[in-house]
Parts: structure tokens; C-alpha cells; sequence
């Protein structure tokens, strides 16, 4: 299975999220972020042979691919397009039945390959950053309508960028004079601001993640996500969440911080658990990864089992 095309991808984490969900042969896994399905194949190939998974997806380019990767499993996987905010609704009939659900939040490298989606810098394309292509507002949209306001909250407060509202001016500056259209429109504009194109961490990266962001309301619906996850899963099943952006991380922070307080969650490992520096020098994507993971109902450790009866 070395040739699938899953493998330009690199998924992170894979042996964490292994030891973290524990897959076994018979159980019922949900992958919210299907991707090229990496993760998913590792979770499938150790829950042989009979485990399920249930692969969501928004992007159906994306999902396209991972029927092609994960098309030597057969009937074990089910896949659908959606966000992860409707999960419940479009698993409904796996409520309160699932042992494990994974989030692998951020953007694939397989969106950024493809210069017509609009999320590469480096890329010529327009200006779209939709990962589902069916929603309404792209980021030419949004970059040439929105207001001094939205523009500051997309670029300072979800991109991180710190010369905000440097960009923010000059992306009000320019559309008055034309609109933004490509990639490189919004790319060579904040080249102007720090007046440099290249260096480590070009200077756009930051305020493109803040538009992308923005565009796909990837915060805003992360909390109904891990909701919906609560409520597929069954009593003792595990829930794991890698995050790359400080804010996701501190929603799914604060998500378990509550439900262990109101006795829904127990969260295993204390807190982040984070790649090694050798998978960080395998691939630097991971650099950033943050995972957090959590059991449903409050679980007796010392008897191995929960405290409650599943609701």
C-alpha cells in the first residue's frame, strides 16, 4: 500500500493518534477531516479485520481522492461531504456508538498543490480559498467587501499577522482603486507592506490563513463539531483533536475544560501532546501540531471502566 496517493500528504501524529484512539477489530472510528486519508488508512489497517470508519469530508475534490486511497478497505469505510459542525445530523444513526472520532484541523497540502483553489502563496491563482467549491462567499469576496472591522479580525485576530493593520490599510487603499482578484494580487500587495517577497515564513502566510479562515468560518463551526463528536460517541470512546492555530487550540481546550467539569469528558494525558523533533524534521508541517485528547463519561482508571451508564 506504499503507492496510494494519500502519501504526498503526510499525515502527522499517525502513531499518537494510534496509541491515543486504540483501534481494534470491530470498532466504529469517524476521521471529521478526511483528507487524502493517511490517518484514516493507519486507523483502518489497525482495525482489521473488520473495524468501520466513517470519512467526512467538506472539500469533495479532496474526498474523491480518499475514495481512490481507501478503495482497498471496500464496505469498511463510509464516506461523506459535509462540515464537521453537522456530524451528528449526517451520522445520525451512529449515535452514541462510535469508539473514537478524529479532528486533524488546517489546511492539506493537497489543496495547497492545486493553484485554481486559491489558498498557495507561492502559486498564481484566484483568489477562492473555499474548501467546500459550493459555498457562497470565496475570498475575493470577502478581501474586496468586507469591512475595516472584518478585514482587522481576519488578518490580525485569526491570522496572527502583527503588522494587521499595516495590510488592512493597504488592502482598503488598493480595492478603491481595483479589486483584488488572484492570488498574487493579495500576495504582492503584502510583499509591499514588508517591502521583501521571500525569507523563511513569507510575509503573507499569516494573512492568508486569516482570510482562509474567515472565508470557511473554520472557528466558528469547530465548537459544533466537537459537539457533534460528543454526541456520536459512545460512553469510554475517545476523542482526539490535532490543532495548528492558537485559537482552534484554545476552543478545544476550553471544550474539554468544560465538559470534564460538567462530567461528560476525562481528558487523558494531562494536556498537548505534541510531535517529536524527529517527525518535525521529517515533515515540517507538524511543527506547529498541538493534540489534545479526552474519553467520553468519567472513567474509573484503576477499573477500567466508566463511572456512569451511557446516556
Amino acid at each position: 500500500m506504499k503507492d496510494r496517493k494519500f502519501d504526498v500528504h503526510q499525515p502527522v501524529l499517525v502513531d499518537e493518534v494510534l496509541e491515543s484512539l486504540e483501534p481494534k477489530s470491530g470498532g466504529v472510528y469517524a476521521d471529521f477531516t478526511l483528507g487524502a486519508g493517511g490517518q484514516a488508512s493507519a486507523i483502518l489497517e489497525k482495525s482489521s479485520p473488520d473495524g468501520i470508519l466513517l470519512g467526512l469530508d467538506q472539500d469533495p475534490e479532496i474526498l474523491e481522492i480518499a475514495k481512490e486511497n481507501l478503495s482497498p478497505f471496500g464496505e469498511r469505510v463510509f464516506f461523506e461531504q459535509g462540515n464537521f459542525a453537522a456530524a451528528a445530523r449526517i451520522f445520525a444513526g451512529h449515535e452514541g456508538r462510535v469508539d473514537g472520532i478524529l479532528f486533524d484541523l488546517g489546511l492539506s497540502s493537497l489543496q495547497l498543490d492545486r493553484p485554481e483553489r486559491g489558498f498557495s502563496i507561492r502559486k498564481d491563482g484566484p483568489l477562492d480559498m473555499r474548501m467546500n467549491p459550493n459555498s457562497a462567499v470565496t475570498a475575493e469576496d470577502f478581501v474586496n467587501r468586507a469591512s475595516r472591522d472584518e478585514l482587522m479580525h481576519a488578518v490580525g485576530v485569526l491570522g496572527e499577522e502583527p503588522r494587521a493593520k499595516a495590510v488592512v490599510n493597504a488592502i482598503l487603499a488598493e480595492r478603491r482603486k481595483r479589486p483584488l482578484l488572484s492570488t498574487s494580487d493579495l500576495r504582492e500587495l503584502i510583499e509591499g507592506v514588508y517591502k521583501r517577497r521571500g525569507g523563511k515564513i513569507h510575509p503573507a502566510t499569516r494573512a492568508f490563513q486569516g482570510v482562509r479562515m474567515k472565508v470557511n468560518e473554520e472557528l466558528n463551526r469547530l465548537g459544533g463539531g466537537l459537539e457533534s463528536a460528543l454526541r456520536l460517541l459512545k460512553d469510554g470512546g475517545r476523542l482526539v483533536v490535532i490543532a495548528f492555530h492558537s485559537g482552534e487550540d484554545r476552543i478545544v481546550k476550553e471544550f474539554l475544560k468544560a465538559r470534564k467539569a460538567a462530567g461528560d469528558l476525562a481528558i487523558i494525558g494531562g494536556g498537548i501532546i505534541k510531535p517529536t523533533a524527529a517527525e518535525v524534521r521529517r515533515n515540517r508541517r507538524s511543527r506547529s501540531a498541538r493534540m489534545r485528547v479526552a474519553r467520553k463519561g468519567l472513567f474509573d482508571e484503576a477499573r477500567g471502566r466508566s463511572k456512569r451508564t451511557p446516556s
